[in-house]
């Protein structure tokens, strides 16, 4: 049985039985967050160890490739809630053909990154990326093209456990994947002539050097596909809702449905994730510090923010289960308890940047300037911590209960209605103060940002409670 099978019923739960079961979705779920935002540090820092240049061209290919990678995941991230609908309303015959229809969407979305990719070198120009930087990325991207569909495939997968309470096994698969990566970068990077017990493969792989990494990702991706793939069919704990008993061909209303849902989740994704992002390009003609210091930041808190989103990502099935099992009073509680619990976690990493950042933005760089400046950066993270967690929380409510429209909107207003404009006028005129505050005007914008985005969704999330109430006809 599942860490939920025995909790997932009894309503309404104790705190300390919800706290419980949360916290055994969330913490599986957060290691694999922090495993999946692990590979694009392999990539740098083996990258790194080549040249300047192949460092470069992993950064840029990257920086091209992960918010198509955050689109594809979002997309599939549906997956999660309609599961977890059918497996709290004991309907489990409809999980498999829900999965079923996704991995066809998976593959069918996997297509169009894998096209993107291969036809992005117009987007270079547009970048201003320099000439001698433009073909390693080139090839960096080629090679990461080929994993598209294996994103694709991963994350429905691995929706599919989550979403029945099975995340171990997700994290176990995702962190191994890690020491794949490390293993086929050195591959790719060096070559097998270098290394020694690779020297009998009878077609010699060449060195790449940083563009190495892009075909070591694809590698891994369809690796720990294939290893996915096999866990779900082999493993008893699926035996209710197995994949692959019979074919069953693609059924384009239901892949809609699948898609009409997720879209706006990976859309919403792609909001927040652009917003700090477009900040190092505002920034950039105020010079290389603001860049630099903004970017020392920006790693450290979006690292924190996996904690937050593993929460969110646990509230969604949490949810999802209690809303197929039509249990209201089970998913107020739920809410209820989430959200406490994401606020004392924020409020506690607040603490842990305040009292830390100094020491924290050391191990990044040795500059000094860049080290004062993110600190002074991450004085704004500490305000909008709770700002963050309570957002994201309830995001993961309303996508329980297969709301994503509103959370779209929502964030779109919230970071390109309020976060960049403010955040420009700020930190790039002279209207406040008569002067421009540089990335701290950004920053102040992105908190205000923030601080809409947890009113708005909290407000959007009781405002679908009550449609739900009326529509079960609860007391």
């Amino acid at each position: 049985m599942s860490t939920t099978d025995t909790l997932v019923f009894k309503a309404p739960l104790t705190t300390r039985a919800e706290l419980k079961a949360l916290g055994l979705l969330t913490a599986p779920i957060l290691v694999s967050q922090l495993a999946q935002a692990a590979y694009g540090f392999i990539d740098t820092l083996m990258a790194s160890q080549v040249s300047p240049i192949d460092l470069a061209a992993v950064a840029v290919g990257s920086g091209i490739w992960l918010p198509l990678f955050l689109l594809i995941t979002g997309i599939l991230l549906a997956t999660t809630p309609l599961v977890a609908e059918a497996y709290g309303s004991q309907q489990r015959q409809r999980i498999a053909g829900i999965t079923h229809q996704a991995l066809w969407l998976a593959l069918g979305v996997g297509a169009i990154g894998f096209f993107l990719m291969r036809n992005a070198y117009p987007i270079f120009q547009w970048l201003g990326v320099p000439l001698e930087l433009r073909e390693l990325t080139q090839q960096y991207l080629l090679g990461v093209s080929w994993g598209m569909p294996a994103v694709g495939v991963f994350f429905a997968l691995r929706c599919y456990c989550e979403a029945q309470g099975y995340p171990t096994q997700v994290m176990i698969i995702s962190v191994s994947g890690l020491s794949l990566n490390v293993a086929f970068n050195t591959l790719f990077i060096h070559g097998s002539e270098s290394v020694a017990w690779l020297a009998w493969l009878p077609i010699p792989i060449p060195a790449m050097g940083g563009p190495g990494c892009g075909w070591a990702t694809s590698i891994v991706l369809w690796l720990m596909s294939g290893i996915m793939l096999a866990y779900v069919l082999a493993s008893r704990h699926f035996k209710h809702s197995r994949l692959m008993l019979a074919w069953e061909p693609p059924k384009w209303s239901e892949i809609k449905a699948i898609a009409t849902l997720g879209l706006p989740i990976g859309v919403a994704i792609f909001f927040e994730a652009s917003a700090f992002a477009l900040v190092a390009v505002l920034v950039s003609p105020q010079g290389a510090l603001g860049v630099a210091g903004h970017q020392v930041a920006l790693s450290i808190t979006s690292f924190l923010f996996m904690v937050p989103l593993s929460v969110a990502i646990a509230l969604t099935i949490r949810v999802g289960q209690f809303y197929g099992a039509r249990d209201f009073a089970a998913i107020l509680h739920v809410r209820r308890v989430g959200l406490i619990t994401a606020t004392c976690i924020a409020a506690g990493m607040s603490m842990i940047l305040l009292f830390s950042r100094d020491a924290i933005t050391a191990v990044y760089t040795d500059d000094i300037a860049v080290r004062e400046l993110a600190a002074q950066l991450m004085l704004f993270a500490v305000a909008y911590q709770i700002f963050d967690a309570l957002q994201v929380a309830a995001a993961g409510c309303l996508r329980g209960l297969q709301d994503t429209q509103s959370p779209m909107r929502l964030t779109l207003f919230a970071y390109w209605g309020v976060a960049i404009p403010v955040g420009y006028v700020i930190g790039s005129t002279n209207f406040v103060g008569g002067h421009s505050w540089g990335p701290h005007g950004y920053w102040l914008g992105l908190v205000l940002g923030l601080l809409v985005a947890s009113i708005l969704l909290n407000w959007q999330l009781g405002r679908t409670l009550r449609v739900v109430k009326a529509r079960w006809h609860v007391a």
